[in-house]
């Protein structure tokens, strides 16, 4: 077999999830090489990710490297993946998923009756952590992990919110830190997915062998609500699947970029009525008064 090329950004974070995607091909008997690839997202570090204007912030410059063949498969983190994918490529395989949760990273204990500042680039957490805490001040932060955890040293923030998954890869979940379970994650969050060419139907089969089965279904659940309620990549929108013997448990939840409304639902169903189960939570969700927000953020 020839060396694979796997396609990845610089950052450090996607640079281990690449080389851990390498390692399972190595563990299969293949090789691989890294082709590193800078995204929009990559670029421009300042402006909110939800005023960037586009799908696939992160993922574009990757789907082109595929379409033109530099490139044999690329890595991405899902969350970041856009529901509906360029023609010509599809999701190959999803590596089994990580601890999906939010944490609070602080510089010391903190009271959170209290009034704080906050720091988020994620309309999703902005908009959750203001439900909650509507008295705090959120403020903006983008950048790779190391940028993030830098500038929340270097200020005078209270905390600020990562993806547990996220420090976990790259070792460098702080000392300090508040686990968020009330925090509903981004839709696929803590999971790595490999993208492919649908037309490199050779190496589809060997690529297949990495995916895992019970992550691919439940996120194709949370990816199926953020699809239904035509939200994209950084829509204020959270979803979580998990199974439990022969049951999915599903909680889904939109909320105003304010915080003031939010809309959730939580159901359980059986394993074998699990088609179109994330769109008909989608579709509660909106019936319940949530088609006026996603106007709302649409305009």
């Amino acid at each position: 077999m020839q060396t694979i090329k796997i396609g990845t950004r610089k950052s450090e974070l996607a640079l281990k999830q690449a080389n851990n995607v390498g390692a399972s091909i190595e563990k299969l008997g293949g090789t691989y090489e890294l082709v590193l690839i800078q995204s929009v997202g990559d670029i421009d570090l300042k402006t909110p990710l939800h005023e960037i204007g586009f799908t696939g912030v992160f993922t574009k410059a990757l789907d082109m490297a595929l379409l033109n063949g530099d490139i044999d498969i690329a890595v991405h983190s899902l969350k970041d993946v856009p529901t509906e994918l360029p023609k010509g490529i599809v999701q190959a395989a999803v590596i089994k998923r990580d601890n999906p949760i939010d944490i609070l990273v602080t510089k010391e204990a903190l009271n959170l009756a209290t009034k704080l500042t906050i720091a988020t680039g994620s309309i999703r957490r902005k908009a959750q952590w203001l439900h909650k805490y509507p008295a705090h001040q959120i403020v903006g932060l983008r950048g790779n992990v190391h940028t993030r955890l830098q500038k929340l040293a270097d200020s005078e923030w209270s905390g600020a919110i990562f993806s547990h998954s996220g420090l976990d890869r790259v070792d460098l979940i702080p000392v300090h830190h508040i686990e968020l379970n009330w925090m509903t994650p981004a839709p696929a969050q803590g999971v790595v997915t490999i993208s492919i060419a649908e037309a490199n139907v050779a190496l589809m089969p060997f690529i297949q062998q990495l995916n895992h089965a019970e992550t691919a279904l439940i996120t194709q659940i949370e990816r199926d609500f953020l699809n239904e309620l035509e939200g994209g990549c950084s829509a204020p929108i959270g979803a979580l699947a998990s199974i439990e013997k022969d049951t999915v448990r599903f909680k889904g939840v939109l909320t105003a970029p304010d915080g003031k409304q939010q809309f959730e639902i939580e159901e359980t169903i059986k394993m074998d009525q699990v088609v179109d189960f994330g769109r008909k939570c989608a579709q509660s969700i909106l019936a319940k008064g949530g088609a006026e927000i996603m106007k709302e953020l649409q305009n």
